[in-house]
Parts: C-alpha cells; sequence; structure tokens
C-alpha cells in the first residue's frame, strides 16, 4: 500500500474532480434558482434522507446545543477560538492609513469589511466545529456585519456551538451544492451574500467556482492533503503518525512524502501499516494511502523544488535544518516547522487558520484569513501644492491619449489664482 509516487501525476490527479461534475452541479444550481426554499426541501430529501420542517436552526436549537456535549469541549472550543481569534487580530489591515509622498500629495488605503458572508462547514463523515470557527471568526475579526452559515442536516451540536461561540447570525440546515446556491443566489429565506468560504467535498466546491459571477469566493478547497520533507535526521514515527492524520479526514485525502532518505521512507511506510491496523477510521484511512506514497529526492534543493511544484495544502518540514528548507518553500498552504509541529495544532487551536486551498492552488492562492473578508479603495488627497507638483505630467499624457476633457479638469485648478 505504501508506495512510491510520480510527482507530476499526483497533481494532475488532485486537479481533475471539478470536472467531471459539473453538468449535475449545474443542474442543482438550476433547480435551486427556480425553486427557491422549495428546491432546497426537496433536494435535502434527495441526498441527506431527511425531509426538512424548516432552514433556520432555532435560537431555541443552538441554545440546547450546549446541554448535548461534554464541559470540556466547549471549553477547548473557547479555548480555540480565543487563540484564532488572537492570530487573526494580528494580520488585520488597518481601517485607513495615509502617507505623504511629496508636498500636497497625501496617498493610502481605506479598508472596508464586505457586508454579507456566507460560511460553509461540512459534515456527514464527521462534526467540523473547528472548521466553523475558522471560516467565521476571522470574518468578525474584520468586522463583518453579517454571517450566515451553511451545514448539511442535522446539523451537529458542537457545530452548532461553535458558531454561537463565533457570534454567527443565522444557521442554516442545508448541505451540498445547493447550499452553496442558496448562499450566492438568495431564496425565500436566505439572503444572498457577496463571498462564500469554506471547504466541501468536489459538488460544493464546483458549485462555488460556477457561481462567482453571484458571489466572490475564498478558493477551490478540495480533499485535505499532506507534504512532509524529510532527511535522514527524521523522526519516522512523526511522519507516520502525520500521515494517519490526514489520511484519516476522508477517503480522497492525500499524504505525501518527500526526502533524500529512503531508509525514511521504507521505515515510515512499515509503522503506518502498524499504526493503521488499530486506527478507528481505518477504512477511510487504507482508501486515502491509495492516494499517497513517498518520493525520494536526490538532494535537499530537489525535495524543495518537488514541494513548490505540488504546493500542497500542508506542509511539514521535518529535517535538521528547518530555516534553510523555510526560506526556499515558496508554495504551501500552511507550513509547519520542526518534528513537533503536528498539523493538528494548526488544524485545531494554534491559532492559524485550517481553511487552505488543496490540489496545487497554493501557487496561487493565501489560506483563509481576515483578508479575504475585507476589500480596499485607494485615497488620494491632494492640495494646490500638489495639483502643481504633477499637473504637467497629467496633461502631457491624458493630451497625449486624446483625453482632452482629463487634461482640462487639471488644468482649469491650475487656473485658479
Amino acid at each position: 500500500m505504501w508506495q512510491a509516487v510520480d510527482i507530476e501525476s499526483w497533481v494532475e490527479e488532485r486537479r481533475s474532480g471539478i470536472s467531471g461534475v459539473k453538468e449535475p452541479v449545474e443542474d442543482i444550481i438550476r433547480m435551486v434558482r427556480e425553486g427557491g426554499d422549495a428546491a432546497l426541501f426537496d433536494l435535502t430529501e434527495k441526498f441527506d434522507n431527511i425531509r426538512l420542517s424548516g432552514l433556520l436552526v432555532s435560537e431555541e436549537e443552538r441554545e440546547e446545543a450546549y446541554d448535548k456535549v461534554e464541559t470540556r469541549l466547549v471549553e477547548s472550543l473557547i479555548e480555540a477560538e480565543a487563540r484564532i481569534s488572537a492570530f487573526h487580530e494580528m494580520s488585520r489591515p488597518e481601517d485607513l492609513w495615509l502617507r505623504q509622498v511629496s508636498p500636497g500629495i497625501t496617498l493610502g488605503v481605506k479598508t472596508t469589511a464586505l457586508d454579507r458572508i456566507g460560511a460553509y462547514v461540512p459534515g456527514g463523515r464527521a462534526a467540523y466545529p473547528s472548521t466553523a470557527l475558522m471560516c467565521t471568526v476571522p470574518a468578525r475579526v474584520a468586522g463583518v456585519p453579517s454571517v450566515c452559515c451553511c451545514s448539511p442536516p442535522p446539523v451537529h451540536p458542537a457545530t452548532l456551538i461553535a458558531l454561537d461561540i463565533a457570534g454567527v447570525d443565522e444557521v442554516y440546515q442545508v448541505g451540498g451544492a445547493q447550499a452553496i446556491a442558496a448562499m450566492a443566489l438568495g431564496t425565500e429565506i436566505i439572503e444572498p451574500v457577496q463571498k462564500i468560504v469554506g471547504p466541501g467535498n468536489v459538488y460544493v466546491t464546483a458549485a462555488k467556482v460556477l457561481l462567482r459571477e453571484y458571489a466572490e469566493i475564498d478558493f477551490p478547497a478540495g480533499p485535505s492533503e499532506i507534504a512532509i520533507i524529510a532527511d535522514g535526521s527524521s523522526d519516522p514515527e512523526f511522519i507516520a503518525a502525520d500521515i494517519l492524520a490526514q489520511a484519516e479526514h476522508d477517503p480522497h485525502a492525500a499524504c505525501v512524502l518527500i526526502t533524500t532518505d529512503e531508509t525514511i521512507a521504507k521505515k515510515t511506510g512499515a509503522i503506518v501499516e502498524t499504526m493503521m491496523k488499530s486506527a478507528s477510521r481505518r477504512t477511510i484511512i487504507e482508501k486515502a494511502l491509495k492516494n499517497s506514497g513517498y518520493f525520494i529526492a536526490d538532494c535537499l534543493d530537489d525535495a524543495i523544488d518537488a514541494v513548490n511544484y505540488l504546493a500542497p495544502e500542508h506542509l511539514s518540514i521535518q529535517t535538521s535544518d528547518t530555516m534553510y528548507v523555510l526560506s526556499r518553500v515558496r508554495h504551501a498552504g500552511s507550513i509547519f516547522v520542526g518534528p513537533n509541529a503536528a498539523v493538528a495544532c494548526g488544524d485545531f487551536a494554534s491559532g492559524t487558520n485550517h481553511v487552505l486551498p488543496t490540489a496545487g492552488y497554493a501557487r496561487t492562492y493565501s489560506g483563509l484569513d481576515v483578508r479575504h473578508f475585507t476589500k480596499t479603495s485607494t485615497v488620494q488627497i491632494i492640495d494646490r501644492e500638489g495639483i502643481e507638483l504633477i499637473g504637467d505630467t497629467v496633461e502631457t499624457i491624458a493630451n497625449a491619449e486624446g483625453l482632452f476633457a482629463h487634461a482640462e479638469s487639471v488644468r482649469v485648478r491650475r487656473k485658479r489664482p
């Protein structure tokens, strides 16, 4: 089961999923556009085998969720929320910055939160209260006044608690591509949003991509993945533990060990086989490992090149010189440095965001952060001294382009005493 992989083929396979579900997702979008709430009820009964009495999770149901989970979980979610909030506060851009760039000319940027966003929190195989926090806490930190969430029914009590802790306004019990369509297009009960964030299966991802005309998205976020870069100093037991942790997410999850030491690869494979025997989610892990394996690099620089080609969602650096590798990595969603930086720490409680681009999209997209929930406007403050300073330049270029009214708009100001 533990096998050598071809890096190029692995990347190609990870990016080939959306096209295969385009037609059924387009049908779902059409049904929601035409049928509104009624279509959501019908699609939920079809795909989830649940006949809903309502879409909105009531305040009473959200309050009752606290009685259905252990106190320690509630406390852990509160602690995780505090850490996630603190990290995202540090990365929050200034509301307004202004700099005088020359006499009479001051330039700057005004950052404004979006008015309304939608978060998608997966369900099905497991509850994901951590994802509920990751998707919504940055929006609150950014200052988004209206945040709604969709999650497949029945929404797990832990997810409801996480959304409550995060201060989410509305929770709707609807999942899949139909949830994305509802948030993007709007229905009788669900108001449309400006942006949709959150991970999901290939149908959810396809819907997000297809509906970008109506609502912007964070990025394509499909089944989870990890790349681990290792050398002869690495601990194969730690590597194996990280591989199993990632593999238990989903049958379509993928794990790649990139190492300069074949012995480390073989030892890791043996430990993976042993640890998997007692894993509670063994069936899922076995399927995920079919998408996984190892790659032997001739040297550390070649291993780094392979990582940059993969652009993995998660990158674990477990080498003797971690900072050398970190300084040369260009493409990765989230980077975990050193043998003790388990990816699970970032998944739940270190404070960084675990909603990340997958399937090589880390080459062009960043992971979810406060900036995903804001937009910027440039600002210019120009007085008489400033317009005199650049007036000739503006008029010359405007006249050269045949935009004579542009030139006159500056000239008329300069003529005033």
